[in-house]
């Protein structure tokens, strides 16, 4: 099994390297962008075969390790 795991800093925290592209559009003329936040994505091949043991395994990863949640969001998908 695979999971798609998409990790984002939340609403009000500051992203200072979005903010960075941001500037970096706008120079190059592309003026249209704005509010740009960066994050992380990651693909990670499960042994478990059980969608809801599976599941609780990517979210405990995620909790312990993959997302700083005091500051970060995350979401998943399972295929």
């Amino acid at each position: 099994m695979k999971a798609k795991i998409h990790v984002t800093l939340k609403p009000g925290i500051l992203d200072p390297q979005g903010k960075a592209i941001e500037h970096a559009l706008e120079t190059l003329g592309f003026n249209s962008a704005s509010h740009v936040r960066v994050g992380k994505y990651m693909e990670l091949e499960l042994k478990e075969a059980a969608k809801d043991k599976a599941e609780a395994e990517v979210k405990a990863m995620c909790e312990k390790l993959l997302a700083n949640t005091i500051i970060e969001e995350y979401r998943y998908e399972l295929q």
